[in-house]
């Protein structure tokens, strides 16, 4: 992709739509704008390959960073907080319905597995900062716990992550 090779791009697609998609989905919790953001990262991967290193991290990491950065950025859009306002029962009816498609796709992949080696309060950092779209911050003041903790506990999460990667 760096050499600009379109097919790698529709390779990376092909594999990692899915998960990023449910991602996208689980922040932005609207069809619609769940698969307008997702073009938009396939976009910004596109353009900003080069900035990619892979001393630092593995591709997929980078890639649902940009994702999940996008998706926030997306809910924090006077678009999707108008969006917001309006919508009726019909509309979270749907979102019911396309978070357990989400779900099992992450059961699927066996992330829930996965995340259940971590220790409870590790958990709830991983959900709520990569599933629910929350800052640090945000979590710090919803779960009332200090932001130190929170970043704390994400480090350590991370860690033990990496850890069970390398064992897979």
């Amino acid at each position: 992709m760096q050499n600009g090779d379109q097919q790698a791009l529709a390779y990376l697609y092909d594999h990692y739509s899915a998960a990023l998609f449910g991602v996208i989905f689980r922040i932005v919790n609207d069809k619609n704008a769940a698969e307008e953001t997702m073009q938009d990262v396939f976009l910004k991967i596109w353009t900003r390959i080069a900035s990619y290193d892979s001393q630092k991290g593995k591709l997929f990491t980078w890639m649902l960073n940009i994702a999940r950065n996008a998706a926030i950025d997306k809910i924090l859009s006077a678009e999707i907080t108008k969006q917001r306002k309006t919508k009726d029962i019909s509309d979270f009816v749907s979102i019911v319905e396309s978070n357990e498609i989400v779900s099992q796709f992450n059961d699927g992949i066996g992330l829930q597995n996965v995340l259940q080696q971590l220790p409870p309060e590790q958990q709830v950092i991983i959900e709520y900062l990569y599933f629910k779209g929350y800052t640090q911050s945000e979590l710090s003041e919803e779960k009332n716990i200090p932001l130190g903790t929170v970043k704390t506990r994400l480090r350590m999460a991370m860690l033990t992550l990496q850890s069970i990667a390398h064992k897979i």
